[in-house]
């Protein structure tokens, strides 16, 4: 189908419009051509190839629409936004194409994705934008005087780089009264301009004539060139040279070497003498052949002097001359055609290259297309393309010297990660010349291997009570990939051991696949564990594989032998009886004894470690009985202690002993009596002397502040003891009496006891009276939260304090049991004061005289006169039973007349009424602890040393 666009366009005001067709082909495999004219502005429109091609404007975007030309030159561009050929820079036709007509631009456009080829021939049109010139300003001719008319003188014919109409059409010669101009056609088309002599020429009218030649050619606006000439009339040379031939041809090898001689020419003068020489010599306006070839002046011989390039100029057109001595000239043209020879290698050019590919990549797909072309003609310029048969890939031709490098097979990056593809271009010449061109192709990764570990089942041992943090092993796996498909990540898969989750267990570290314990493990508890470690590579989809660690736990000796027989225990004694009448080797008992560690941790040796009599038993080294080895005499000790120590074979290695108590004797009752007082060895360590050692520094420690602290507190005392009495003079000496005492006898007949601190002053309005929580038997303390301020006025208290009880009748003491300055009659212990008390008094006693004791205390008070300090009695709670004399069968209280009864009753009547008139109100008084258990001696001998304390 052929479709015609005519459109004007316009080169510069002066010029007139021009109306040019543009002549749209479109041709089978995607051929369009356009025609447009030369020096059109840049960015023109050439054509639209969106439309005329079929294409999509999105299709030239996509598939990155771009031009490829041969030689490389860039007159026509691609706008791909909107589908058009532009002009891309000025377009000389004459400095493009010279005279060749018609003159065209070949090119082609390539589309990627898929790949597509179209070419485009664009005509580029001549324009009269030459005027005609001659090479030269002026010329000058020697013409004799005798030349007949019609003599001719061979003119350089004016030069118009346009072709077709544009170019030189017509000459106009001025003045014209002795020459004309004849222009000529020769045979082969080609047009020359002669000036012809008309006219005899008078050297003696006229010696020099002035002509203008000028040439026109035929576009609109017409252009025109001129040149002087200028003939000078010579004198009488009547007969001008003539060639052999008007024109002359000859063949050339582009390979002549140079001094070639290609042709010999020849000319003829009919004169006589000088005026017959002739000289040969190119034209004037032969200016490019000069270069190239020679001519002899003489002979007429034509040599090669140049290197010939059939590439470059495949035939050159000479215009030669032969002139005699008088002037006169004939001319003749020669034409050379230069032949071509094979001395053009193929050229490979990649015009698209798809580097790397993927592995993935189907058959058939197109990795580059070339350009292959040789500048020779003829056979010469045919050239055949090929690789490797033994390569995965093929060459497949798509156009007139375009060729595609397509795959041919499955590819596989991991057996062959890159190809060098080596494409050869030979033609069909004679010698033939090839060219290699290689492509280094790379294979892109495609995430096809999943990671791979060496061996499906792994096994890694940890001893038992590891450290958190611990390394197991680490787990390697492989991936052929590469890149991020061959990063491997490792992950513990999710499982549960135990009941609880792996991940409890261990961890694993996501880039050395390092297995790490998260606890501490007890073999005792699980000795093995199976974990899935899952190595996951980078791809997408990301590809995984797992392996299987089995982890064993590995005993330590860290259990010590736990002895089942003989049981142990802290209060009884168990014996085990051998007759006297025992054999050597009776079996006496069996030491029997486990170790919840394995293997060699768990082997268990007995060993007698220390025996009452080591000639009578032995232990097994390896079952642990015990056996006597020799006889059992009468002269044996009854009882007999074995220490028996079993090791297991650890390291370093653990024991356990056992003490074994062993009777000999024939009846129970006889082991009964000798076992009641069986001494118990006791057995030190270091840990426990340690701890002794650390107790008994505390203590002292703690006595000795104590110490300070009471020796501070005496002489504070003793210090307001000395300004009361440098303030009131002597006062009576009041014995002291301990106010706070416990039974530690245990007869539990006083349940409470009370502390109280009384002081009285004669001249304040107010005394203090301070009261304490009542207390346990064993125990002594003092409230001091329950101190009070009371009014001057007696009260309750005060009057059970001044109040005197009435001697008891139901006691009665004779002269001779009553101690001290009443007359007493003792024994000379009594009498020095040095002797026993009889027994300890009872609580009882011991309250009626302390109530005895506080009576004249307040009767001391109250006799004092107003302006004396009071007294202030104070009873500490340190003070204990050790310091009571024994008022058991007699007490006497100096001072007073009271007696203590010894009627149970009667005094635990007393001594509630006394507490309840003593105590403070309910509120500040504590609940009565319950009655302690009676006390053993050694007991007592304790709890004495905590009082003293």
């Amino acid at each position: 189908m052929t479709s015609v666009l005519c459109c004007v366009a316009e080169k510069k005001s002066s010029w007139m419009p021009l109306l040019l067709c543009i002549c749209v082909a479109e041709m089978a495999l995607g051929q369009v051509r356009y025609s447009i004219p030369e020096e059109m502005s840049t960015g023109s429109v050439v054509g639209n190839i969106v439309q005329d091609l079929g294409l999509d404007v999105k299709r030239l975007k996509s598939g990155r629409a771009r031009i490829f030309t041969e030689d490389g030159s860039e007159y026509i561009g691609l706008n791909a936004e909107k589908g058009t050929l532009v002009v891309a820079k000025r377009i000389d036709r004459e400095e493009l194409c010279k005279q060749v007509s018609p003159c065209s631009l070949h090119f082609q456009i390539i589309l990627e994705n898929p790949m597509e080829l179209h070419r485009i021939d664009v005509e580029i049109a001549d324009i009269n934008d030459n005027a005609p010139y001659f090479s030269k300003k002026e010329y000058s001719f020697q013409v004799i005087e005798s030349a007949s008319p019609g003599a001719r003188y061979s003119l350089e014919s004016a030069r118009d780089p346009d072709v077709a109409q544009n170019t030189i059409q017509t000459y106009k010669l001025n003045p014209t009264d002795n020459f004309k101009l004849n222009v000529v056609s020769r045979p082969d088309g080609t047009k020359y301009i002669e000036m012809v002599l008309h006219t005899s020429l008078d050297r003696e009218k006229q010696e020099e004539h002035r002509l203008t030649l000028t040439a026109f050619d035929g576009g609109n606006p017409q252009k025109s060139g001129s040149v002087k000439i200028n003939v000078v009339v010579l004198d009488a040379n009547d007969n001008a040279p003539v060639f052999s031939q008007s024109s002359y041809r000859v063949t050339v090898p582009e390979n002549a070497s140079r001094g070639t001689v290609i042709l010999t020419v020849s000319a003829t003068d009919n004169d006589k003498g000088a005026n017959e020489e002739v000289v040969y010599s190119f034209s004037q306006h032969t200016d490019s052949a000069s270069s190239l070839f020679n001519m002899d002046p003489h002979t007429g011989e034509m040599s090669v002097i140049g290197v010939l390039d059939y590439e470059k100029v495949k035939h050159y057109e000479i215009n030669i001359e032969a002139t005699d001595k008088g002037g006169l000239t004939d001319t003749s043209k020669v034409l050379i055609e230069v032949t071509d020879l094979n001395d053009n290698a193929p050229i490979i050019s990649i015009i698209s290259l798809s580097n790397p590919i993927p592995e993935d990549s189907a058959p058939d797909t197109i990795i580059a297309m070339l350009n292959i072309k040789d500048l020779d003609s003829g056979k010469n310029g045919q050239v055949k393309c090929f690789i490797s048969p033994d390569l995965p890939f093929k060459i497949k031709s798509s156009s007139t010297n375009f060729y595609s490098l397509m795959s041919d097979d499955a590819l596989d990056r991991e057996t062959m990660p890159e190809y060098n593809i080596t494409i050869t271009a030979m033609d069909e010449g004679f010698p033939p010349y090839s060219t290699n061109k290689t492509i280094n192709l790379r294979l892109s990764d495609v995430n096809d291997h999943a990671p791979i570990f060496p061996q499906p089942f792994l096994t890694a041992f940890i001893p038992e009570n590891n450290s958190p943090g611990m390394s197991l092993l680490s787990v390697k796996a492989t991936d052929q990939d590469s890149g991020n498909n061959a990063r491997i990540s490792y992950f513990l898969e999710d499982s549960h051991l135990n009941g609880m989750s792996a991940s409890t267990y261990f961890s694993v570290n996501a880039e050395s696949g390092e297995i790490l314990a998260v606890r501490s493990f007890d073999y005792e508890q699980t000795k093995e564990f199976h974990i899935r470690v899952k190595a996951q590579d980078g791809g997408s989809p990301p590809l995984s594989s797992n392996v299987t660690v089995k982890i064993m736990i590995q005993d330590q000796n860290d259990n010590p032998p736990q002895v089942l027989y003989p049981v142990q225990t802290g209060g009884s004694v168990v014996a085990e009886m051998v007759p006297r009448s025992a054999d050597v080797g009776y079996l006496v008992t069996k030491v029997v004894a486990v170790d919840v560690d394995s293997g060699q941790n768990a082997w268990l040796s007995y060993k007698l470690q220390k025996a009452t009599d080591r000639a009578l038993f032995e232990v097994g080294l390896q079952n642990g009985e015990i056996r006597t080895i020799r006889q059992v005499t009468d002269k044996d000790a009854v009882k007999q202690r074995l220490t028996v120590i079993v090791e297991d074979n650890g390291q370093p290695s653990r024991s356990a002993t056992v003490i074994v108590n062993v009777a000999v004797a024939d009846s129970f009752p006889e082991v009964l009596s000798e076992f009641t007082d069986f001494p118990h060895d006791k057995e030190y360590n270091d840990k426990l002397t340690f701890y002794l050692v650390l107790a008994l520094a505390v203590v002292s420690f703690l006595f000795v502040t104590c110490l300070v602290v009471i020796i501070s507190v005496k002489i504070y005392r003793w210090r307001r003891e000395r300004l009361v009495y440098k303030s009131s003079g002597n006062l009576p000496v009041i014995p002291y009496y301990p106010p706070l005492y416990a039974d530690v006898g245990g007869t539990g007949t006083l349940k409470q006891a009370l502390s109280y601190e009384v002081y009285g002053t004669t001249d304040s309005r107010k005394s203090d009276l301070k009261c304490s929580r009542p207390f346990s038997q064993s125990t002594l303390s003092v409230d001091h939260s329950v101190t009070r301020t009371v009014p001057r006025h007696k009260t309750e208290s005060e009057n059970m304090l001044t109040e005197q009880k009435p001697p008891n009748n139901d006691w009665r003491f004779t002269q001779g049991q009553r101690p001290g300055p009443s007359g007493a009659t003792g024994g000379p212990e009594v009498a020095m004061g040095t002797g026993p008390w009889p027994q300890p008094p009872t609580e009882a006693e011991q309250l009626q005289a302390l109530m005895a004791a506080a009576n004249e205390v307040s009767e001391a008070t109250a006799t004092l006169g107003p302006g004396t300090m009071g007294l202030s009695t104070r009873y500490s709670p340190q003070f204990t039973l050790q310091h009571v004399p024994d008022y058991r069968q007699n007490v006497y209280i100096p001072g007073s007349t009271a007696t203590l009864t010894s009627n149970p009753q009667q005094q635990q009547a007393t001594a509630q009424q006394a507490t309840q008139q003593a105590l403070p109100p309910p509120q500040a008084s504590a609940q009565p602890e319950p009655p302690k258990a009676a006390q053993t001696p050694a007991s007592k001998k304790k709890s004495t040393k905590k009082e003293k304390k």
